[in-house]
């Protein structure tokens, strides 16, 4: 066990290396000049000398390989260099947007799993009845709905007509939280009630139920002690998948409501061109991906015996 975990560390370190590698060359052969914009945003006129001054201050004048060697270096000793547009460390803008990030992700999947388990198991338990197609409507509904489509809705109604929030944004607060977590968990509980749902109707079909029924086993107990548990392991899949999603920032729905997250720091890193930003950003969604699929590899002995029994 100990050796395969170092084997995915290794494999994890390999991966992160071919992804800087791969980002800071795309970023290199982009268009745009980011001394030019940065100089602009300032409020100076990006005169040659200027630039090219600018150019070397910031080691854009040197070759693709020494530019990429020196980012590396400073990389391995925890330097992930200063943000051009926002004249701050990266580090520190990345772990503040990601504090914000994980706040609305969070609230998100908690609200989410509270409305798609109860009524996964609802619509699989009540099937071809009322309830069964009133949920199987409302995640059509869902589903169909983009997010950001979903976001200016509330903003217009509890924003503009109501005047419940602020619609400007641009806060992390508890009160600018609610509506982007709705929004989100709206957007993710449809495709997540039916998955339950069909993993639900898989599950109640195997023999081990009918044969729980026929020896006069309660219903219910059935669903929490038998059903509920091996319905768990693949949805611990899919919410693993949708922390990192989440956590990679939610671009369209920060920026609707202008939520200072990862999705809305990045967006605007692009658009700037901020070399050492959107490097470390994707650098640090990239650890997360894979971090969090480890964890939900090795969770799955904990989630299903047999599977330890099998290591």
């Amino acid at each position: 066990m100990k050796s395969q975990f170092l084997n995915r560390i290794f494999q994890i370190l390999i991966v992160l290396f071919g992804i800087s590698f791969f980002t800071f060359s795309l970023i290199y052969l982009s268009p745009g000049d980011p001394a030019e914009i940065m100089l602009t945003e300032c409020g100076n006129i990006p005169t040659p000398e200027l630039l090219a001054k600018t150019r070397a201050e910031l080691g854009l004048d040197k070759p693709f390989i020494i530019q990429y060697g020196s980012w590396l270096l400073k990389f391995c000793k925890g330097d992930l260099g200063y943000s051009y547009s926002m004249k701050v460390p990266v580090a520190t803008k990345l772990f503040s947007s990601f504090i914000t990030t994980l706040k609305l992700t969070l609230s998100s999947l908690i609200l989410m799993t509270l409305i798609s388990i109860p009524c996964g198991f609802l619509s699989a338990v009540k099937r071809n009845k009322l309830a069964d197609y009133l949920i199987r409507i409302f995640t059509f509904i869902g589903i169909s709905i983009p997010s950001f489509w979903l976001g200016l809705i509330f903003l217009r109604f509890f924003g503009v007509k109501l005047g419940w929030i602020t619609v400007s944004g641009g806060t992390d607060d508890l009160k600018s939280l609610i509506l982007p977590t709705i929004t989100l968990a709206l957007s993710m509980s449809a495709k997540y009630t039916r998955q339950v749902r069909t993993t639900v109707l898989d599950e109640l079909q195997n023999e081990y139920v009918t044969g729980a029924r026929i020896r006069g086993i309660k219903e219910s107990t059935i669903l929490m002690k038998n059903v509920l548990p091996n319905v768990m392991l693949p949805l611990v899949t899919l919410l693993g998948l949708s922390l990192g999603s989440l956590l990679s920032g939610t671009a369209v729905v920060e920026i609707v409501y202008n939520w200072p997250g990862m999705g809305n720091m990045a967006v605007k890193a692009i658009s700037t061109h901020d070399y050492p930003l959107i490097q470390g950003y994707v650098l640090l969604i990239a650890l997360f991906y894979m971090g969090i699929n480890l964890i939900v590899d090795y969770s799955y002995k904990y989630l299903d015996p047999r599977l330890k029994e099998e290591r």
